[in-house]
């Protein structure tokens, strides 16, 4: 069997049973310009902290599957050109190929179950892309919510997708969506969508029992925390909808598809914005991190 690395800072916290939050690192590889990406992954760690839990940024480093980053590695992941992307599929070619990525959302729930950390904090879940019903480009995450028991706090999904189906497919697979003091399912960079969530908790506590709960049950599937972006860097709905369908048709018109098609819509709707839709994204991902180690701390989990 494959083994993981652990990070000193997250094997003393398993070894004191301290609560660790799980960090995506595609967000850093594939998703902020550099320089940034590095202060920017600094920044979130640290929330994580301030927050009482560890951080256990997560990737794969030479073929290594990491749990948890020094500082040095985090920038070295950071400035990597090579760096790839992986989801699911590509792990067992990344650790075999002594390749580096970023591990993906449902990389990352596969490396932290195994981990026995629990609760993952991220941007937004990749879900159901528009026109899916010709290219059937529907994103692995939605599956690994199905199949792995991980809790994962997002700012809903990601707004260039589909959002009715998403939730749809979330629903037929049995995944549990819940609202983090929100009535209505949050579209990352919007902090409304126009569709309600399933469910509804107004606590911490409520999120730790619930999950708690399911896990007593023995369900093997994930939740969905679904957190709104904060309020003062919410961008507006029906703006974000007319930027998006511009970058779409960009994008098909360049011929950018798979793995490619995420990167290069959130590049062109950072240019489309002035560079606001980035400063969203670091908030909403920051207030997840936030969120995230407040549930780890409910959960009393040591990511063991």
């Amino acid at each position: 069997m494959t083994e993981l690395v652990f990070s000193p800072e997250v094997e003393a916290a398993r070894t004191d049973g301290r609560p660790v939050v799980a960090l995506e690192s595609t967000i850093l590889t594939h998703g902020l310009p550099k320089p940034d990406n590095l202060a920017i992954g600094r920044e979130i760690e640290a929330e994580v902290r301030q927050s009482g839990a560890v951080p256990a940024t997560i990737a794969v480093l030479g073929g290594e599957a990491r749990i948890g980053l020094s500082d040095e590695d985090l920038a070295g992941l950071c400035v990597a050109d090579s760096a790839v992307k992986l989801s699911r599929r590509d792990l067992g070619i990344a650790l075999s190929q002594g390749l580096t990525g970023g591990t993906t959302v449902a990389a990352t729930m596969i490396l932290a179950a195994r981990a026995g950390i629990e609760v993952f904090a991220t941007g937004g879940i990749g879900g159901v892309h528009r026109g899916a019903e010709q290219d059937f480009d529907i994103s692995a995450d939605l599956d690994e919510l199905a199949r792995t028991p991980v809790m994962v706090v997002s700012a809903g999904a990601k707004s260039i997708l589909d959002l009715p189906k998403t939730l749809e497919v979330l629903e037929t697979r049995g995944v549990p969506v819940i609202g983090y003091r929100t009535d209505e399912f949050p579209a990352f960079f919007c902090r409304v969508s126009g569709l309600k969530v399933p469910l509804r908790l107004d606590s911490m506590e409520e999120i730790a029992g619930a999950w708690r709960a399911g896990r007593g049950l023995g369900l093997e599937s994930g939740m969905l925390v679904a957190n709104p972006v904060p309020e003062e860097f919410a961008l507006e709905r029906a703006e974000m909808e007319r930027i998006v369908e511009d970058a779409l048709y960009e994008a098909k018109r360049t011929g950018t598809i798979g793995k490619q098609v995420t990167p290069y819509l959130l590049s062109e709707i950072r240019t489309a914005t002035g560079g606001a839709s980035l400063r969203t994204n670091i908030e909403l991902v920051r207030a997840n991190a936030r969120l995230a180690s407040g549930i780890a701390v409910s959960l009393g989990s040591a990511g063991r």
